[in-house]
């Protein structure tokens, strides 16, 4: 046997074995079917929706901010968070030794004024006797009228005064504005609230928790889509796994730009009659813009399928109809409602691929709406049940090996 190997018919001999082993096992793992070197999904036809997300809190529908706009130390509280109040109801009273006492001196005022009233009132008599008998000048009976008129301006002065501190006095009382529930409370007994500048804000009171809303922002690029009265679906963290809906409001048209991105409010009307939404809580809202039933769907990674070596450019790729070219897809037959042709304007185009005699084919078409998962296909030469390649074979067994190797665990050197 070692001399065979020795010699040249030997070494030409293990030559050849070799080489008839390489070529077997190149055909073997290299030269699959085409079949079997790429994925392939059938075309069909479904229900399909477009939906736009966002973030939002949800508040209350009527939130009112209660104050004060008097000065002083908080005395003595009535409510706290979560308490139920109806309207009219005492929140808490500040400290009123001083307003009390401003009220007592504007009494006294009262009281002095309408004593210069009464001075003024008995000399104005007085110089009109004698302005009669030719005692006095018409001046100083002119003198006497101005100063009754002067005593009466300042018995009104301090009327309204005392009116004033009255008022004062009574707002020294806080009481709720509306019936509801208290959500949120700023201030303790033995605080000092200073209404001099700017109203405090004291208490918050959610007038109805059985009726919320959501205020959502949306990017500009989904608000075209987004109508009043659209049905709203939306989750929340607090209970995983439960759908909430709601309703459109209100589109306000005031919108916000943080770092050049531009999102306008939604406000989403929702019915909460078991209270369990709560205010502040953060929602993750869906809105269906779009619908279609008995759709074209090709899945998303089939319109990013890229060939490794795309050779598909030297075939003659099918196009969609003429028209639908010249007009931007305006006037091309739909594939999703039987035959008849719609205008298409605004439709997206993309490319998809198929097997045809072992090569890949693409194949021009026009999309629709999409999910995220499949797209809707309006024109184009393709049809129901057409196998269309939506990945490589081989890249995803490479995957699979890598992650099963990466997976295992190292062996151990003895």
């Amino acid at each position: 046997m070692k001399k065979l190997l020795r010699s040249p018919m030997g070494l030409l001999f293990l030559a050849v074995a070799v080489i008839t082993a390489g070529i077997a096992i190149y055909r073997q793992f290299y030269m699959a079917a085409p079949t079997q070197q790429y994925r392939l999904q059938e075309v069909i036809k479904g229900e399909i929706s477009q939906v736009v997300s966002a973030n939002g809190t949800i508040n209350p529908v009527t939130l009112v901010n209660v104050g004060t706009q008097v000065s002083g130390t908080v005395k003595k509280l009535y409510v706290d968070f979560n308490s139920k109040v109806e309207k009219g109801q005492i929140l808490l009273k500040l400290d009123d030794a001083l307003l009390a006492a401003q009220q007592k001196q504007s009494l006294a005022n009262v009281q002095s004024a309408n004593a210069s009233l009464e001075l003024t009132t008995a000399n104005e008599a007085r110089m009109r006797n004698l302005f009669a008998q030719e005692y006095v000048s018409r001046q100083e009976l002119d003198t006497a009228v101005q100063a009754k008129k002067a005593a009466e301006a300042q018995l009104q002065l301090a009327r309204a005064t005392v009116e004033k501190d009255h008022a004062n006095l009574a707002y020294s009382v806080i009481r709720s504005p509306v019936s509801g529930v208290v959500v949120d409370r700023s201030v303790d007994v033995g605080q000092t609230v200073a209404a001099s500048l700017q109203t405090p804000t004291l208490f918050k009171i959610a007038q109805d928790l059985s009726k919320m809303q959501i205020d959502a922002n949306f990017a500009e690029a989904d608000i075209g889509n987004i109508r009043v009265g659209q049905t709203v679906r939306f989750t929340v963290d607090a209970f995983a796994g439960r759908n909430f809906q709601g309703e459109v409001k209100l589109i306000r048209l005031n919108p916000t730009t943080v770092q050049n991105v531009v999102t306008y409010d939604v406000v989403i009307n929702v019915d909460n009659p078991e209270q369990i939404l709560l205010p502040g809580m953060t929602a993750y809202v869906s809105i269906a813009v779009a619908r279609r039933k008995n759709a074209l769907l090709v899945p998303n990674v089939a319109l990013r399928f890229k060939p490794a070596n795309d050779d598909s450019q030297k075939n003659t790729a099918r196009q969609a109809p003429d028209n639908a070219q010249k007009r931007g897809g305006g006037q091309a037959g739909s594939t999703t409602g039987g035959g008849a042709s719609k205008p298409k304007r605004d439709a997206l185009s993309g490319k998809v691929y198929v097997l045809e005699r072992g090569k890949l084919t693409p194949i021009s078409v026009s999309l629709g709406i999409t999910d995220n998962r499949n797209t809707e296909i309006v024109a184009g030469d393709l049809k129901e049940g057409v196998q269309i390649v939506v990945g490589d074979a081989q890249t995803e067994d490479k995957s699979k090996s890598s992650s099963s190797s990466g997976s295992r665990p190292p062996m151990r050197m003895f």
